[in-house]
């Protein structure tokens, strides 16, 4: 029994019966998140559910120096949400509560296990909503919204999770419990929520999360318009952004996306096109019906294949089905997959995609596109077989390709998913020694001894084995979405 095991009974009984979890078994769920080609056992999960639990537990780790990650439906593609060697992990699914809504001043406030619909489907009894919305926020957690500082659909127009973020509670590495912002957008002082969304858990644990609510809005325009090339569908994107409009979306699919999809959920996309794009513009009835003609106009002079207007709700969110269901559908087309989450500039996106199409011609992988256009965020799929030698390492090269194809083109190598595990090696590519040195030290003055997710984000740091591939048993069930 080393020494970190040694200690683990003093934690057991610091905290209700139940909470910790050494079973070996149970702990194979917390083995991987979303990136499934990394693996680590837990040394044990902890399953709090109050904020003093998780202060206990934490406090715990600072004097052992042990280290843990806390994790929600473990949902990260880039690896943020794997267990560390000899370290344990933080289950926050039992802190979801909706702790209160304020619908005249537009505010709810969260506990981290929340699931990110659950606010909106809450908050829609007073004609409100919550914007951000990840592909998969049917399951993904408004903890993990907030470590990843994630978008979705409409992070073109409404931004990502740090914008709609004013206060919370959060329980920093050394245990110690502390309150940043208000539930006012005019808080005082430096923007401390917005430097803990995106931290990918380097900082602490949020237990209370104040979240801005929106209006819902009063009218959808959606279309879906069908191109020849990829080229043509990523110019279009450019067109409509330089013409004034700011739609709500605008999402692209290529012709592997759509047959996964339609393999699917049979969406009912116009066949025979290369990629289809989503434009959706919202909000008030005048507003719609004013940009609504614009819209036409400007998809006109982009030469469309196919175009289609719903007309109702059903066909809306017809159209949207097809969209949020490819993740989990590409399983339908390749046995294994890897996500990246690369950014380019948004002028550069016709080009960008073009690239792609010739990397994944020179290796041989086929790659699937299916991206926050309206941003210029990436999400290309790399579809290979892990029972075939050698293919795994080369879907690997193409993921490295496309990420620095990103950092030349100006972008970035995360646009939501986070750097985690997976990208933390493109640091140095796109920030020099002295940039690295100062988050260093940002993330020192919260984590002197580095027990917060210890490993991921900075390069050459501990890592977790690499020895897993495949769909994740969630993910096979069709409970999980890679996005």
């Amino acid at each position: 029994m080393n020494s970190t095991q040694q200690a683990l009974p003093r934690l057991i009984e610091r905290l209700p019966p139940g909470r910790v979890m050494q079973d070996a078994a149970f702990g194979v769920a917390f083995e991987s998140d979303g990136l499934t080609a990394f693996h680590q056992k837990p040394l044990a999960v902890v399953i709090p559910e109050t904020t003093e639990e998780v202060v206990t537990t934490v406090r715990w780790c600072h004097e052992a120096k042990i280290p843990f990650v806390a994790r929600g439906s473990g949902t990260s593609l880039s690896g943020g949400s794997l267990p560390i060697a000899g370290g344990i992990v933080i289950a926050l699914n039992r802190l979801k509560k909706i702790l209160s809504l304020d619908p005249v001043n537009r505010t709810a406030v969260v506990q981290p296990g929340v699931v990110n619909i659950k606010v909106t489907q809450a908050a829609l009894q007073h004609g409100l909503y919550f914007a951000p919305d990840p592909s998969s926020q049917t399951v993904c957690t408004i903890g993990g919204n907030v470590a990843f500082n994630s978008g979705g659909a409409h992070c073109l127009k409404y931004g990502m999770t740090s914008n709609h973020v004013t206060g919370m509670k959060v329980v920093l590495a050394n245990g110690e419990c502390v309150e940043f912002g208000s539930d006012s957008t005019d808080a005082i002082g430096p923007d401390y929520p917005g430097l803990f969304c995106g931290s990918e858990g380097l900082f602490g644990i949020a237990t209370e999360i104040t979240l801005r609510l929106l209006p819902k809005p009063e009218k959808f325009h959606t279309v879906l318009v069908g191109y020849r090339t990829l080229q043509a569908a990523g110019d279009a994107v450019s067109a409509v952004i330089e013409s004034g409009l700011l739609p709500g979306a605008m999402e692209i699919m290529d012709a592997l996306s759509i047959e996964a999809a339609e393999a699917a959920v049979n969406c009912g996309y116009p066949k025979g096109c290369a990629a289809v794009l989503i434009v959706e513009l919202e909000g008030p009835r005048e507003r719609v019906e004013y940009e609504t003609e614009q819209l036409r106009t400007i998809i006109a002079r982009t030469d469309p294949f196919a175009e289609h207007i719903a007309t109702t709700e059903a066909e809306r969110l017809s159209i949207w089905k097809g969209r949020k269901c490819v993740f989990s559908a590409v399983g339908h087309i390749s046995p294994d997959f890897l996500v990246q989450d690369g950014v380019v500039p948004r002028n550069r996106l016709g080009e960008a995609l073009v690239h792609i199409q010739e990397i994944s011609r020179d290796s041989g992988i086929r790659v699937a596109n299916v991206f926050h256009a309206g941003d210029g965020n990436l999400h290309p799929m790399i579809l290979y077989d892990g029972n075939v030698a050698g293919e795994f390492h080369r879907a690997e090269e193409v993921c490295s390709r496309i990420i620095k194809m990103c950092i030349d083109m100006g972008g970035s190598i995360t646009g939501e998913h986070g750097v985690g595990m997976e990208k933390r090696d493109f640091l140095p590519d796109m920030f020099d020694a002295a940039t690295i040195e100062l988050f260093h030290r940002i993330r020192g003055a919260f984590d002197p001894q580095e027990v917060a997710n210890r490993g991921k984000m900075f390069p050459a740091a501990d890592a977790p084995s690499l020895s897993m591939s495949g769909l994740h048993p969630l993910e096979k069930q069709g409970v999980i979405s890679r996005e």
